[in-house]
């Protein structure tokens, strides 16, 4: 169970570096397995180079296990933040594929492959995520697996009883969504980069197996995550929600412009209804 570092934003859209690391150290207290930083959550295609190399100072220095990606849309600044992410020795890069136009086999393949190259010792994990242009195949990664000796990894929405059965035989580690977590675990996955531990970070790793809380927490995402996404909110925006109605950390609603946030009512509306749904996300301060 990993959790993720998100970007605390004020009015002008800058990061509070404050708020961050003081977010940084209370998920370092956590019980998580470790911290990772630009996911979709982190909002990584909105940063500046400079943002991302001070993001990634303070995450490693919270002296928990970390993991740090380098996505972004255009494979020419990815290569290059993969390097400066390697300088930092993490457990592992997560990259995705470049996006605008999907790859072919090929081009997948010789994109790792340089990225592979150029991270070095440091293990990959790859990202590739409904939206993702270019949808890797479980069978595709067991070729990527074979021919890129440091991807060790998948981050991914996972699948049907098939689906795993074909993707665990690449021998990669399968990580998924944490409100599925724990019925894909019956399935073969190994973990998960949480969206529930944005809401609990101690909650989501004592209930990482429980079918019924996981049943509950399809039940509250259903009820108050569902339309927000239905009324366009972004995966960035539903995260921060996530953590405010968590009330761990300072985080905020607040995403980068042009995207838009959760309202502080809604977010109101949500945190007893949590609480009432999930005591035991919330029975050891998050």
């Amino acid at each position: 169970m990993w959790a993720t570092l998100l970007l605390p934003l004020n009015a002008d859209d800058s990061i509070d570096f404050t708020r961050l690391e003081a977010q940084a150290q209370a998920l370092g207290e956590t019980s998580v397995a470790g911290l990772y930083a630009h996911g979709t959550a982190g909002e990584f295609q909105t940063l500046t180079e400079s943002e991302y190399d001070r993001v990634n100072h303070i995450l490693a220095a919270v002296g928990k296990p970390f993991q740090i990606g380098a996505s972004h849309p255009s494979a020419q600044v990815q290569l290059s933040r993969v390097e400066r992410a390697a300088k930092l020795a993490p457990g592992a890069i997560q990259v995705i594929a470049p996006d605008w136009l999907p790859l072919n086999p090929a081009e997948m393949l010789a994109f790792l492959r340089r990225v592979g190259t150029v991270a070095g010792e440091v293990p990959l994990v790859l990202y590739n995520p409904p939206h993702a242009k270019t949808s890797v195949t479980p069978r595709q990664l067991g070729e990527l697996a074979a021919a890129v000796p440091n991807l060790i990894g998948l981050k991914t929405a996972g699948g049907d009883r098939a689906w795993f059965d074909e993707a665990l035989r690449s021998g990669l580690a399968i990580f998924v969504p944490g409100h599925f977590l724990a019925s894909m675990s019956l399935l073969g996955a190994h973990g998960s980069y949480s969206n529930v531990a944005a809401l609990s970070p101690n909650g989501a790793v004592a209930t990482a197996h429980d079918l019924d809380v996981e049943r509950r927490v399809v039940e509250f995402f259903a009820a108050h995550v569902v339309p927000l996404q239905k009324a366009g909110l972004s995966n960035p925006a539903l995260d921060k929600f996530l953590a405010a109605v968590g009330g761990w950390a300072d985080v905020g609603t607040r995403v980068r412009w042009p995207m838009q946030a959760a309202t502080d009512e809604q977010v109101a509306a949500a945190r007893p209804a949590a609480r009432s749904l999930l005591p035991e996300l919330f029975g050891n301060s998050w």
